[in-house]
C-alpha cells in the first residue's frame, strides 16, 4: 500500500486539537489520530469535533479498548471515527467484538501489541480474529524505564508474519518515523505535540514551524513512495 501519514492528537482539549489538526492538515498529513489524552479529556466530542472539522479525514480513536469492545467501537463510530484501536493483550472475545462492531459501521480496526509477551504470536493472532491494521507500540512508560526500548525490537519480525498493513509507534524520531515505509510499516505516524525544543514535550508555539516540520516529513515519505515505484 502506499505510505500514509498520521498525526497523533495528544493533546487533553479540542481546542488545540483542532489547532494542530488544520496545520497538519495543511501541511499534506493523511490521517487523524483522537490520541489517548484526547479522548480522555473530550471523549467522543473530540471525535465528533474533528468530524465536523475535517469531514474527509479518516479520523483514529486510539481507544486502547481491554473490555466492553463493541460498544466502545459503537460510540465512536457514531461520533465519527474510521478506525478504533483494541489491545492485542485484550481477551480475545473483546477483539472479536471490536471487530464485530466495526463490521457493522463500516470502519477499521487497529490492533496494538503494545505490552505482549510474544509480540509475533500476538500481531497474529489479532490478524487472525479480523484485525485490519497492527500497531508495534512501544509504550511511554515502558521507554521511561527503559530508554533503549524502540519498536524496532519487534518490527521486523511482525512485518514479517502478518499481511495486514503495520504501524510503528513509540520513541521514533522524526526522521525515524519518516523511513518506516523503508521497513515494511507504510502507516507513518507522528505525535502531536511534536518533540520541538529538544526534551521539552508540548505543542509548538510557532505555526509555521510545525508546519514546515509536517510539509517536510510528508514529502520525505511519499518521495520515498515515487522513488521505490510503491504501488
Amino acid at each position: 500500500m502506499n505510505p500514509i501519514v498520521q498525526i497523533s492528537l495528544d493533546v487533553t482539549n479540542i481546542k488545540e486539537a483542532l489547532e494542530i489538526a488544520e496545520i497538519a492538515v495543511e501541511a499534506g498529513v493523511d490521517w487523524l489520530e483522537a490520541g489517548t489524552p484526547l479522548l480522555l479529556g473530550e471523549g467522543l466530542h473530540a471525535v465528533a469535533a474533528l468530524r465536523k472539522a475535517f469531514p474527509h479525514h479518516p479520523i483514529v480513536a486510539d481507544l486502547k479498548t481491554m473490555d466492553g469492545g463493541y460498544l466502545e467501537a459503537e460510540m465512536m463510530a457514531k461520533a465519527g471515527a474510521t478506525h478504533v484501536v483494541v489491545m492485542g493483550v485484550a481477551h480475545p472475545a473483546t477483539i472479536r467484538a471490536v471487530v464485530r462492531a466495526a463490521n457493522d459501521y463500516g470502519i477499521a480496526v487497529m490492533g496494538d501489541i503494545m505490552a505482549a509477551p510474544d509480540p509475533v504470536a500476538c500481531a497474529q493472532m489479532l490478524e487472525a480474529n479480523g484485525a485490519d491494521y497492527i500497531i508495534v507500540h512501544t509504550g511511554f512508560d515502558e521507554r521511561g524505564e527503559d530508554p533503549e526500548r524502540t519498536p524496532y525490537d519487534h518490527l521486523d519480525r511482525v512485518v514479517g508474519a502478518v499481511r495486514i498493513p503495520v504501524q510503528a509507534v513509540g520513541g521514533l524520531s522524526i526522521k525515524q518515523a519518516a523511513e518506516m515505509p523503508k521497513r515494511g510499516a507504510p502507516l507513518v505516524v507522528l505525535g502531536a505535540p511534536l518533540v520541538i525544543d529538544k526534551k521539552e514535550f508540548k505543542p509548538s508555539t510557532n505555526r509555521e514551524e510545525l508546519l514546515q516540520i509536517l510539509r517536510r516529513v510528508v514529502a520525505e515519505v511519499k518521495g520515498q513512495a515515487e522513488s521505490e515505484g510503491t504501488p
